[in-house]
């Protein structure tokens, strides 16, 4: 089982051009959608979680926890539309109206031990996926949310890129070995310095902002983004899975692209909104 739960860069045969190219990619249409028009960030927002959903639900399945899928990806839409259309109390609407669908849906398919797993974990899936990554659409509903979305993504991947690559070359701690056995507190260290580096300078050109508070910023995603990944990690571990799905070569699935960055999403939104106000 620990074999199962290694961290994707000690998984065995991991193509790793692959994985650059498929994550130079995603950049590059993450960039595009977000600085052509900002809809169309909206729109990959909706695939993407969407896709984090069916595997979640793919996942779930062996353990013979069958998700009410239909009625999650219609209410992922509803919830990630809503939240930048109409704001935070669109969000929390529309995630208690999927809550309620996904469980109503169920329970007309039957009643008794398994609706009630299947129901709870409905409920799970939609908190941690469509919810979560509604606050990625608070964000970019600002004025200057593209900006504040593209310093939220650039803040996640250094945290990640920060903990591979001084985790790879100096790791020789355990972070949490019973979770995931080669996270080491080596690479913590080089998540919060490239975090830091890159918030520094991402607030200031990007708002204007002082150094202390792109720090403050980093830090609180390298705290998020860390809980985040081992949240992922427990999952897979209990699943008996090394990644949640193959839709990304060289990465595994969507959801191991974006686990770090749900716990995120709403730890940057509320950072941001706090200290650097939209038109402040």
């Amino acid at each position: 089982m620990t074999q199962l739960a290694a961290p994707r860069n000690t998984s065995p045969g991991r193509d790793l051009p692959a994985a650059v190219v498929v994550g130079l990619v995603l950049l590059g249409v993450v960039a595009a959608s977000l600085f052509v028009r900002k809809e169309a960030f909206a729109v990959v927002a909706v695939v993407a979680v969407g896709a984090a959903v069916w595997e979640l639900a793919h996942a779930f399945s062996r353990r013979s926890i069958h998700l009410p899928l239909l009625p999650l990806l219609v209410g992922t839409a509803g919830i990630l539309v809503s939240a930048y259309a109409a704001g935070t109390e669109a969000l929390f609407v529309s995630f208690l109206l999927t809550v309620g669908g996904a469980v109503v849906w169920r329970v007309l398919d039957g009643n008794g031990e398994p609706a009630l797993r299947d129901a709870t974990a409905a409920a799970f899936a939609a908190a941690y996926l469509p919810f979560l990554g509604g606050f990625v659409m608070l964000m970019l509903a600002e004025p200057d949310g593209a900006l504040r979305v593209l310093v939220f993504i650039l803040l996640a991947v250094a945290c990640d890129t920060g903990g591979y690559v001084v985790g790879t070359l100096l790791g020789r701690h355990p972070l949490a070995p019973s979770v995931s056995p080669k996270k080491s507190w080596e690479g913590l260290l080089g998540s919060i310095v490239l975090a830091s580096v890159v918030g520094v300078v991402g607030v200031q050109l990007a708002f204007g902002g002082e150094p202390l508070v792109g720090v403050v910023v980093a830090l609180g995603v390298v705290v998020s983004a860390t809980l985040g990944d081992l949240a992922e990690s427990m999952l897979k571990r209990d699943l008996e899975l090394k990644d949640m799905g193959r839709l990304l070569p060289g990465h595994g699935g969507v959801l191991d692209r974006i686990d770090s960055m749900l716990l995120t999403a709403p730890t940057v939104w509320v950072l941001l909104t706090v200290l650097l106000p939209s038109g402040g």
